[in-house]
């Protein structure tokens, strides 16, 4: 049996890419996860796992904020001796592809996104983050240096997994690199239908710029329709001085009471522009519609008028307009919920353990191409 090291960015808040080193990691629960991070508190699924973190765990603040250390993320992942394997599996949206391995390891990446905060959000990123002016240069020149790191850690990589087609057109703008698609898990059978209307829309995800619940909050605040917002993150107080009476913050909710947050509500609301987006999945899987903004992996996962709606706009006119076409709309349920099957955790594990076999035994038979 091949000896097998997963990599991650960080574990310290949960969300769509840890899902999937989750599912990683069962399938291969022999395997060691390097990361640069471990929030233990945030991450109690993972408990017991054997985790190696870098130096970063240690630096005061780590564990509640990876961003300031972002500087010292590629080194940090350099550090990592895996010359002990035959098999890499990074889960990477960041700096863990950046690994160091042998010629005779087999590097497989499974890609979120190349980085995106230097390469197509950065000047939208060095906006939302309302950094000061004075600090900006030095920010530009802090990122100008990751992206030539970026751009070298993607030639380290042996072989590209992107999680939707439209992170398969990023890999390969950025980093000259073909790959091949294999979507996310989404743990769809803990997720029941309802067949009911619901009394709410509802938004979760992790509160942060790039997320724009800000535009879920204005669009709401002009249509006074009921909103329930669930996740934590560092716009939750800018966004609670922003929002009217009709909106409500869950913070973070349970996620034996996930299922039934999606089951009340009337849809979903996603307004980023996600690579892929396990959000919506999760909505559809209790056969809820998802109004969404019409870029990115939504275009994947949500087929317009049937499972949700579009909206063409990152403006809160565009979602309002979005908003009133879904309540003239009507959805069959189980259609939607039916959609969704292509997306569980079955599919990704059956997928992703074939292609790792597959790649292994043409690396070592001298028959891997490098793409």
């Amino acid at each position: 049996m091949p000896k097998i090291a997963i990599i991650c960015d960080w574990l310290t808040n949960y969300g769509g890419a840890e899902r999937v080193i989750e599912t990683i990691s069962n399938l291969y629960p022999e395997a060691p996860i390097f990361t640069s991070i471990f929030n233990e508190e945030k991450m109690p699924s993972f408990k017991g796992k054997n985790i190696i973190t870098s130096f970063i765990q240690k630096l005061p603040g780590s564990k509640l904020n990876h961003r300031p250390f972002l500087k010292l993320m590629p080194y940090a992942f350099e550090q990592f001796d895996l010359s002990g394997y035959d098999i890499v599996l990074s889960s990477s949206h960041s700096a863990a592809k950046g690994v160091i391995t042998k010629a005779e390891t087999l590097h497989i990446s499974y890609c979120h996104n190349p980085m995106r905060y230097v390469w197509d959000d950065f000047h939208d990123y060095i906006n939302r983050q309302r950094i000061p002016k004075f600090l900006r240069g030095f920010v530009h020149y802090a990122l100008s240096d990751i992206r030539v790191w970026d751009r070298m850690a993607a030639d380290r990589v042996d072989a590209f997994v992107a999680n939707s087609n439209c992170v398969k057109k990023r890999i390969k703008k950025f980093y000259r690199r073909d790959s091949d698609v294999i979507y996310p898990p989404c743990n769809i059978d803990k997720f029941n239908l309802s067949e009911k209307e619901g009394t709410y829309f509802l938004a979760i995800g992790r509160l942060i710029a790039y997320k724009r619940f800000d535009l879920i909050v204005e669009a709401f605040n002009k249509n006074k329709l009921p909103l329930k917002i669930v996740g934590e993150g560092g716009e939750l107080e800018h966004l609670k001085e922003m929002a009217k009476s009709n909106i409500q913050f869950l913070g973070r909710v349970p996620e034996n009471e996930l299922s039934l947050m999606y089951e009340n509500c009337k849809a979903l609301i996603f307004p980023q522009f996600e690579d892929f987006g396990i959000i919506p999945v999760e909505a559809m899987a209790c056969g809820r519609p998802v109004i969404c903004f019409a870029k990115g992996g939504a275009l994947e996962t949500v087929i317009d008028k049937k499972t949700g709606i579009y909206f063409q706009d990152q403006t809160s006119e565009s979602l309002n307009h979005g908003i009133k076409e879904f309540l003239e709309t009507e959805f069959d349920f189980k259609k939607i919920r039916a959609h969704c099957e292509k997306f569980s955790g079955e599919k990704f594990e059956a997928h992703f353990s074939q292609y790792v076999r597959k790649t292994y035994k043409a690396y070592n038979n001298n028959e891997f191409i490098f793409k």
